[in-house]
């Protein structure tokens, strides 16, 4: 590893994750929190965590507030069920601390390790389809359909420059340019301002403050039943989730040895310590993101990835209007190519010969991208290979601790 390509392999990242900055206030002021405030804490909470991860847990991780997650949080919890933001804002907090008990305790980390190899590995490809689905959509080439649920979209502006834009990254890939995956953003980027696509307003903005939705806490409600059934399924999507991501970022990675992940532990306790200190900032919960596997295909190997990303995460402090310049569009190639790379380098490690091994490592990958949802997708993995292999009379294969995990996730769904 070199500094040059664990720096560029950060910036690759940030660029990847920038549309965090606008969507998580977008979704979250829907509840009646303030928009300005959500921006600043948005960008203090995932450059703090990614700092963090870079200079303790030592990877390539990026936080920042989970898409999904903030979606529960507006319109599931405050939209739907009634409660207040501050409510939600509270059983981010509690699942915050929770996860870091859990963490300390290590049982976070033997959760990884109960999970079958078949479905770790499919952990890694099934996230492949899923950020490749989220980049299709997010540039307009795979929309909604009521019929099909999704097809092929009309060419548009924003639709054409991403086709474009995987070919041209692709080019980069193939001829071994380094950097490709962020020349392919900044080439496809600029490519979009003559088809009117990337629009810039602005380079400079002070940052507004984050007094709104500072330590905005609603304790009254701490011990309801409605309480715990929030603060269960945020740690439930959460925990899983970002087991996930973890494993399959780090399969990418190559900081697996023995079977054991360097840096697990850390890297769980840097983003329980995320969600907490989140919380008390006013931001929903925060997790590891899977656009981090760019920035390590990028050949990001290290906390240098992490920490370099942290300050480009400061920087669009106060340079947002030109940060928030960069389309879906442009982002959404590199989606689709990292999502290439991680399904052709875990899909090999699979035993599809043996269908006990095969069928719950191919639900998992497939759920994950038709769920949207990359705990489902474990959920299922992990479900089918404990049923089928009882079923087949292969008790051997199933430990103690898998049937328990299994009976966890069956409650869950009682949730």
């Amino acid at each position: 590893m070199s500094l040059k390509t664990e720096i560029t392999a950060g910036i690759t990242t940030f660029l990847t994750m920038a549309y965090i900055l606008a969507v998580n206030p977008s979704i979250l002021s829907e509840t009646g929190m303030d928009k300005g405030a959500l921006f600043t804490t948005t960008v203090l909470v995932s450059a703090g965590a990614t700092i963090l991860m870079g200079l303790f847990a030592k990877l390539p991780f990026a936080l920042a507030p989970g898409m999904g997650l903030n979606a529960f949080f507006a319109y599931t919890i405050c939209a739907s069920l009634g409660y207040s933001w501050q409510f939600a804002l509270t059983a981010v907090f509690l699942e915050g601390l929770i996860f870091i008990f859990l963490t300390v305790s290590n049982l976070r980390e033997k959760l990884v390790y109960i999970l079958p190899d078949s479905v770790k590995n499919a952990i890694s490809a099934g996230i492949g389809l899923y950020i490749a689905f989220i980049g299709l959509k997010s540039a307009g080439i795979i929309v909604d359909h009521p019929s099909t649920l999704v097809c092929f979209g009309k060419l548009t502006s924003a639709s054409v420059l991403g086709l474009l834009g995987i070919v041209v990254t692709s080019a980069l890939l193939i001829k071994k340019v380094k950097g490709g995956l962020l020349f392919g953003i900044l080439i496809t980027m600029l490519a979009g301002i003559p088809l009117g696509v990337t629009k810039f307003s602005g380079i400079f903005s002070a940052p507004p403050s984050i007094e709104p939705i500072f330590f905005k806490f609603e304790w009254s409600q701490i011990f309801s039943q409605q309480m715990a059934i929030v603060v269960m399924t945020f740690l439930f999507v959460d925990l899983f989730g970002a087991i996930g991501t973890i494993i399959g970022v780090a399969n990418s990675a190559g900081t697996e040895k023995d079977g054991k992940i360097t840096g697990l532990n850390r890297a769980f306790l840097v983003d329980a310590i995320a969600t907490t200190g989140g919380a008390v900032m006013g931001s929903s919960t925060v997790t590891t993101f899977v656009e981090s596997a760019v920035g390590v295909k990028e050949g990001g190997r290290c906390g240098v990835t992490a920490f370099t990303c942290g300050l480009c995460f400061l920087s669009a402090l106060f340079l947002a209007p030109l940060f928030l310049a960069i389309p879906a569009s442009a982002t959404a190639p590199v989606l689709v190519l990292v999502g290439l790379m991680m399904v052709s380098s875990s899909v090999p490690k699979i035993d599809f010969g043996d269908y006990s091994e095969a069928v719950p490592a191919f639900l998992c990958i497939i759920f994950m991208p038709l769920s949207y949802s990359i705990s489902e997708g474990i959920v299922i993995g992990h479900l089918s290979y404990v049923f089928i292999n009882l079923c087949c009379g292969r008790i051997k294969k199933v430990s103690v601790g898998m049937c328990a995990l299994a009976a966890f996730f069956i409650l869950r769904f009682f949730f």
